[in-house]
């Protein structure tokens, strides 16, 4: 009798097991760590670390994490490397996350992982700069791509006319989001600023002042000509003014570009900087992780939605892309009253 009611006792045991395995599951997308009270673990992983622009995005999705009682993970490559990306995004689908946001340093690059991703049950979005879309869920974006591209060139010609040479300073050459503003703007001179003339295609500062200041310095050197700079990617336009300053060109060359503007100040105080054009980072990555969590939840993204912290959003035809609101113009007379 104690040995039947040893093996009952078992029996019951491996049953209770096995019903504990299969009411635990997965309240996510299918293979992250969600469960039926919402706590999901969110990835963001923006194109490196380290520099302010990402550090601030990761100041907004680590506040929106605490608001709305998610895990947010942060993680990104220390260089702007596509190759470093995937292995970043290879770990945290072996961690078995619900989400995963990414900006992309090459969307193309990043496509077999982010399928990988996805195929495993993890909800996949972009933020910042897009991946392919057909593999992403949801698209964030900063601004209306065309509307800042053509933006940044308006506000070059109201300082430097609507003739003479120009040069571009970018991050990377491939990345999307600095590419698709340099189009629509080189478009927008094309139809309406034909006495502008570039002189030279648009030349890569790997997202670091230094290598921007050096680019420009050899740029005003083969260029004597030059009238202005558009500057791509927060570091690039500190290094462009970096060498103006350096040179005393403040009053000869127009320098506008996309920087924040507590980095900006020093540049814009002496004019070596004229326009620092961007957004509330901060906010673009209290954004992502909300969207996120509304997503896993089961929600549609609908236009106009009033997202707590950021505002209103617009919400594009194709029902994923989303934008977050118009630029914010930094000039010396106002950076000061912005903390990031």
């Amino acid at each position: 009798m104690k040995r039947k009611g040893m093996v009952l006792f078992i029996l019951s045991l491996a049953l209770a097991l096995v019903a504990s395995a299969c009411g635990g599951g997965s309240g996510g997308k299918g293979g992250g760590s969600g469960s039926s009270d919402g706590s999901y673990t969110i990835a963001v992983v923006p194109k490196l670390v380290g520099i302010p622009y990402f550090n601030a995005s990761e100041t907004g999705a680590k506040k929106a994490g605490e608001d709305l009682g998610v895990e947010v993970i942060y993680t990104g490559p220390t260089e702007p490397d596509a190759a470093q990306q995937v292995k970043v995004i290879e770990d945290l689908i072996s961690k078995k996350v619900d989400a995963i946001a990414v900006a992309p340093n090459d969307p193309a690059a990043l496509t077999p992982v982010l399928k990988k991703a996805k195929d495993a049950g993890i909800l996949v979005m972009d933020w910042d700069t897009p991946a392919d879309q057909s593999v992403v869920e949801l698209s964030v974006h900063q601004i209306d791509d065309q509307q800042f591209g053509e933006h940044l060139v308006d506000k070059l010609v109201e300082l430097m006319g609507d003739s003479g040479e120009f040069a571009i300073v970018t991050g990377g050459l491939s990345a999307n989001n600095l590419n698709t503003w340099i189009d629509y703007g080189l478009k927008h001179i094309e139809a309406n600023y034909p006495g502008l003339k570039l002189v030279t295609e648009r030349v890569p500062s790997d997202e670091k002042q230094q290598v921007a200041y050096q680019k420009t310095l050899d740029l005003l050197k083969a260029y004597p000509n030059l009238k202005g700079f558009l500057g791509y990617s927060t570091p690039a336009p500190l290094g462009i003014a970096q060498a103006i300053q350096e040179k005393g060109l403040q009053d000869q060359i127009a320098v506008v570009g996309t920087a924040l503007p507590t980095d900006s100040g020093p540049y814009l105080e002496d004019g070596s900087l004229d326009v620092a054009a961007l957004w509330d980072p901060g906010k673009l990555g209290y954004l992502t992780v909300y969207l996120a969590k509304h997503a896993l939840e089961g929600n549609k993204v609908e236009n106009g939605m009033d997202v707590p912290n950021v505002g209103k959003i617009e919400v594009k035809s194709d029902g994923k892309t989303v934008i977050m609101g118009p630029p914010t113009d930094f000039l010396k007379d106002n950076y000061k009253n912005y903390d990031f």
